[in-house]
């Protein structure tokens, strides 16, 4: 057994080097090579084929990649989104539901991309690499037809010592190198035109799969968004009718609904920086500065508020510590005793 595993490796070493030394040879010009211009240009069409499919495989499967870590950021800021929207607010229940709509649309985008384009590409390019190793079996069986042939014409040129039992033997060895060659010659022929021409069928289902997973995916996500867009213009809605609280903050308070100011309006005075009319003083308790009527509804945020609500009279009073009036709040107290800070666009003087 070690003789002969020997044997086969002195065979191969032998064969090695009997290629090498005829490609020497036809480099420098020294033998000829047999031609096939046709084979040539199938194989440049097919190199051109499969250096298309390798970058095609590597920028989707870099795309996909990007797809999977947006997806994954998406997720993660909606979630951001959902904790800060607070359950009170406008259209907090469909918040979550349409944010985990988005969530889904990512999934099945992704799933999409994965079993419809990459799938199909990752087979369609796995045929090159198995190709590529017939044309290099090829290449070698040719160079060995080549090397027989000119032994075979250099054994017929030798008149001196011509011996014609190695003619034979050569002729025979030509003749089995030329239908090895032949052989493989023929099939390459026929299988590269037609791995050629199989491209525009791969492109156009491969590239109708994920342009189409694309239209579904950003089509349903724009209808998400509108619907997002919709319940966040409704909390906007719902906070300018002062349906929300807005917190001061710094000695100072963003109110909604600022009082407008026209040349027909009564007599304005100016208190805490706001705008308003003159309120009448007459029969006061006293202390009482003026009554205001409230004009939206206030939750209190802090122990130091007045909550109120649509329609309720509160009696203007002057702050208990004057370094702690605020601009745009009053200080106010209701009929049942109830004393706080309120925010004076709220409500509108009697």
């Amino acid at each position: 057994m070690a003789e002969s595993k020997g044997s086969m490796l002195a065979k191969s070493v032998q064969k090695h080097a009997g290629r090498a030394k005829e490609k020497i040879l036809q480099n420098l010009g020294k033998v000829d090579r047999t031609a096939d211009e046709i084979f040539d240009e199938h194989l440049q069409n097919f190199t051109r084929q499969q250096n298309a499919a390798n970058r095609l495989q590597k920028e989707f499967n870099n795309y996909i990649r990007c797809i999977r870590a947006a997806q994954v950021a998406s997720k993660s800021l909606l979630e951001a989104i959902g904790e800060i929207y607070e359950s009170q607010w406008t259209g907090h229940d469909l918040m979550y539901v349409q944010t985990q709509s988005v969530d889904m649309l990512w999934q099945d985008f992704s799933h999409k991309l994965a079993d419809q384009v990459l799938l199909p590409l990752n087979t369609y390019q796995s045929q090159f690499p198995e190709m590529r190793k017939k044309i290099d079996k090829r290449g070698r069986k040719l160079v060995d037809y080549d090397s027989q042939r000119h032994s075979f014409q250099a054994l017929q040129s030798n008149m001196k010592k011509r011996d014609d039992v190695k003619i034979a033997k050569g002729r025979e060895q030509l003749e089995e190198a030329k239908r090895t060659y032949e052989m493989l010659n023929s099939e390459l022929h026929d299988e590269l035109p037609a791995l050629y021409d199989s491209r525009v069928l791969f492109l156009v289902t491969n590239l109708q799969s994920l342009f189409n997973a694309e239209h579904t995916f950003h089509s349903e996500a724009a209808k998400v968004f509108g619907e997002l867009d919709s319940i966040v213009d409704k909390l906007a809605t719902d906070s300018q009718r002062g349906s929300y609280s807005i917190k001061k903050t710094n000695g100072s308070a963003s109110l909604p609904r600022p009082v407008s100011v026209t040349k027909n309006s009564p007599e304005l005075i100016i208190g805490n920086s706001t705008p308003m009319r003159r309120a009448s003083t007459e029969n006061l308790p006293p202390g009482v500065l003026y009554r205001v009527k409230a004009t939206y509804k206030y939750t209190r945020e802090d122990v130091d508020e007045l909550s109120f609500e649509v329609g309720e009279i509160i009696s203007v009073i002057e702050y208990d510590d004057p370094d702690e009036q605020e601009e745009g709040w009053l200080m106010g107290i209701k009929d049942n005793g109830e004393k706080g800070m309120f925010p004076a666009n709220f409500t509108r003087p009697l």
